[in-house]
């Protein structure tokens, strides 16, 4: 018995496919000869997937991702040590005491250093008019220093902490707890906003704090007494090696559920 034939058709619409594609291929390819390609850019392209792929093979879990340099070799983060920040703080102390001691400014500006901090205390008659927070020139002089003592060391900054404090100025009567609060917390933020519209630290490393009256150095009885404790203070504190990214970073990833100290 004789098989019927099929109906046509079947396969054909291959054959006009692969011709479409055929005749595409060979647009590109007529395209292709007729542009120019640019070394550089092209360079660019081929750097970039080279970084991509070492930066998916370099690093080990709780380690700093390698970064490659010309050579294609990995170099590993370099951890900070305990004794760097220790010389990072030792060169803000020993810049703003130079500034000071050449400038005879002992009573305007105090310096001190502890292990991990430098503690910085400026009068405020050097910042602000009487019941005022606006900064004055003198002041934005002095804080000009301080941002190019700490500008060099900045990396190894766990946080700077602005403090603003009044004086009682009737030594029978506190202040009234409004206006004082409010003139320490004002003064402390205009000097915080000075030194982040510097750029010399990250703004969340930035802290203003206001204490009003309540965290005097001397009395209330002269005029004198009352003018050490007007002023305002600056808390510098270096990383802690032993805490990955800071202290302030490690309690907030401990806020947020991510960890703990």
């Amino acid at each position: 018995m004789k098989r019927k034939k099929g109906g046509g058709g079947g396969a054909n619409w291959m054959d006009t496919y692969g011709d479409m594609v055929t005749l595409l291929l060979c647009f590109f390819v007529l395209l292709y000869s007729m542009s120019s390609i640019e070394e550089s850019k092209w360079a660019a392209i081929v750097q970039s997937f080279k970084r991509e792929s070492t930066a998916q093979t370099a690093g080990t879990p709780g380690q700093g991702m390698g970064i490659s340099d010309n050579t294609g070799a990995i170099q590993q983060d370099k951890p900070i040590t305990q004794q760097e920040v220790k010389e990072a703080l030792n060169q803000i102390a020993a810049s703003l005491n130079s500034y000071s001691a050449s400038n005879n400014l002992q009573q305007m500006m105090m310096v001190t250093q502890g292990a991990d901090y430098v503690f910085i205390t400026f009068q405020n008659a050097v910042f602000f008019e009487g019941d005022s927070y606006v900064l004055l020139d003198s002041g934005k002089v002095l804080l000009d220093e301080v941002v190019a003592a700490i500008s060099p060391q900045s990396d190894l900054i766990d946080e700077i902490r602005v403090m603003g404090h009044t004086s009682q100025g009737d030594p029978t009567r506190p202040n009234n707890p409004t206006s004082d609060r409010f003139l320490a917390s004002n003064r402390a933020s205009i000097v915080t906003v000075y030194l982040q519209e510097k750029g010399i630290i990250d703004p969340d490393k930035l802290v203003s704090v206001g204490y009003g009256q309540w965290r005097p150095v001397d009395g209330f009885d002269t005029s004198v007494e009352r003018s050490h404790n007007r002023r305002v203070e600056l808390m510098i504190t270096g990383l802690d090696p032993t805490k990955p990214g800071g202290s302030i970073d490690q309690y907030y990833t401990m806020r947020e559920g991510k960890g703990s100290v």
